[in-house]
């Protein structure tokens, strides 16, 4: 019998990907709402309720409304906003952070999506801080740069309307108040937030995130094949893991792959270690597609997972 599946949200970015990624699978029954109806809140409900899954694809406040909303014991949720994310009751939705995170993810009844930008600093940070190559209190810096549409519907319009004049590196949230800092520091296993400078290129999808080390500040003062090997180890004992290592090369100076739209259209996130062992410097770096491994993509993952199919299932 087909899964029933509704997307509430499913006209906005992230809903619209999804949608395409489930498109021809025989074991869904994807439910839709009308589109005049997608306010009428009776409606939403009724779905909601009538939903194996249902994936929030809202803001904040809307999907803490849809989680009131339903009112059986069955319903099973993943929420793509910020409102759940550090919540109790709620597993965390990034199956590759931990040995026993997929398995954690197949019982969850609710489960919050990550956000793009966590995952490019959990993935680099989570394995070192457990492997005791990184304190927890490390003062990380985590910098990066993300295509527009990770700022929504709104600011996909600002930048197409602009055509070729919307600046081609724009930092922003320079208050260092960003409201993924929570989540960085939670599942990182960090005792204090990290310093995160984002910025929105002028390109539509794709990331490329950096975490830069000085290692001379950790007691033991790992190298770099040291930093490689411990991600390497971790994420080759992940099972189905879309996580990537790529192979260590402490003499590349730049490298054609570190283009932040190289694995848009994928679930796949690349991590590279860059490292000068004698200035006891090192990067990690991520690649992954905002709209993909960032957002629908996880998504769609975490779906499989919860139905007990192949987590690659249209990915």
């Amino acid at each position: 019998m087909a899964a029933k599946i509704f997307i509430d949200g499913e006209a906005g970015t992230t809903g619209l990907q999804i949608r395409d990624r489930l498109a021809g699978r025989q074991d869904l029954e994807v439910l839709s709402i009308a589109p005049e109806k997608r306010k009428d809140q009776d409606e939403r409900k009724r779905l909601l309720n009538a939903a194996d899954v249902a994936i929030l694809c809202l803001p904040d406040e809307a999907a803490k409304e849809s989680v009131r909303l339903i009112d059986n014991d069955t319903t099973r949720v993943i929420d793509a906003s910020t409102a759940f994310r550090i919540a109790e009751g709620w597993t965390y939705g990034f199956a590759e952070m931990d040995i026993g995170q997929t398995e954690a993810i197949a019982k969850a009844r609710f489960v919050a999506n990550p956000g793009c930008w966590p995952q490019g600093l959990i993935a680099a940070a989570r394995p070192l801080v457990e492997a005791r190559f990184l304190p927890g209190d490390y003062p990380l810096s985590y910098h990066g740069i993300s295509g527009y549409s990770g700022g929504g519907r709104q600011m996909i319009e600002e930048y197409e309307a602009e055509g070729a004049k919307p600046s081609q590196f724009m930092p922003y949230g320079l208050t260092f108040k960003h409201k993924h800092l929570p989540e960085m520091a939670e599942y990182a296993h960090l005792n204090r937030a990290p310093l995160f400078e984002p910025t929105v290129g002028n390109f539509a999808q794709g990331m490329l995130t950096t975490m830069p080390l000085h290692l001379d500040m950790v007691a033991d003062m790992p190298t770099g094949k040291d930093l490689h090997d411990c991600l390497s180890a971790h994420y080759a004992a992940i099972p189905n893991s879309f996580v990537e290592v790529m192979p260590y090369d402490p003499s590349a100076g730049k490298l054609a792959s570190l283009d932040p739209q190289a694995n848009n259209g994928t679930n796949k996130l690349s991590l590279y270690v860059f490292a000068n062992d004698e200035l006891n410097q090192a990067v990690i770096a991520a690649v992954y597609d905002n709209l993909g491994k960032g957002a629908s993509g996880a998504a769609v993952q975490n779906l499989n997972i919860m139905l007990g199919v192949d987590p690659k299932t249209s990915l």
